[in-house]
């Protein structure tokens, strides 16, 4: 997804609750926030990248259904990194337990806590490195594991707690283990 950021001097950085409400102010836009405090402002996705967004967050969604595991979210949530960023992945995964542990008022607004799982789908005006960046960041911050498909170039990149980033090439299968038990998502008809 093609972004803009719009640097924010340190005396005009916005709180948690300021941030909230600028996005809940212009619902219509896409916001992040990084740990500086600037604004990341997203374009729209086009279709093709929409289409294999859903399909991930459908398959993804199946497996949660049938194993109740925990609660999957779409791109429109934003997430309270614990670094004070807030980041809105493609897709994301939180444990029922972590989910259940927080208060509903915390769950209304952006929850204060990294998702377990994330992906992040590159649009073909994407730059590699911002999105391996952010990747890191997700893991810096708790993320245990993260899977960045870069689809011009057919790889997936994974990125999973303690251990090196992998990167695959056209991958027709990932494994969600251990974070996912028993999940398979089968790549297909993908590329």
């Amino acid at each position: 997804m093609t972004q803009s950021i719009l640097r924010m001097p340190e005396n005009a950085r916005l709180t948690s609750q300021q941030f909230y409400d600028l996005c809940c102010a212009n619902p219509d836009w896409k916001l992040e926030r990084t740990v500086e405090g600037d604004l990341v402002i997203m374009a729209p996705t086009g279709g093709e990248t929409g289409a294999r967004n859903a399909n991930l967050l459908i398959r993804l969604g199946i497996w949660n259904e049938q194993s109740q595991l925990g609660i999957v979210f779409d791109s429109s949530t934003g997430f309270q990194l614990p670094n004070g960023a807030d980041r809105s992945p493609d897709v994301a995964w939180v444990k029922r337990e972590r989910w259940e542990a927080l208060t509903l008022a915390q769950r209304e607004k952006f929850p204060p806590l990294a998702p377990d799982f994330v992906i992040e789908l590159m649009s073909p005006t994407d730059n590699l490195k911002p999105a391996q960046l952010k990747m890191q960041e997700y893991l810096d911050n708790g993320v245990k594991l993260g899977w960045l498909f870069n689809r011009l170039a057919k790889q997936v990149e994974i990125y999973q707690c303690g251990q090196p980033k992998q990167v695959l090439e056209k991958p027709n299968q990932l494994l969600g283990e251990p974070i996912l038990p028993n999940f398979v998502l089968r790549l297909d008809g993908f590329w």
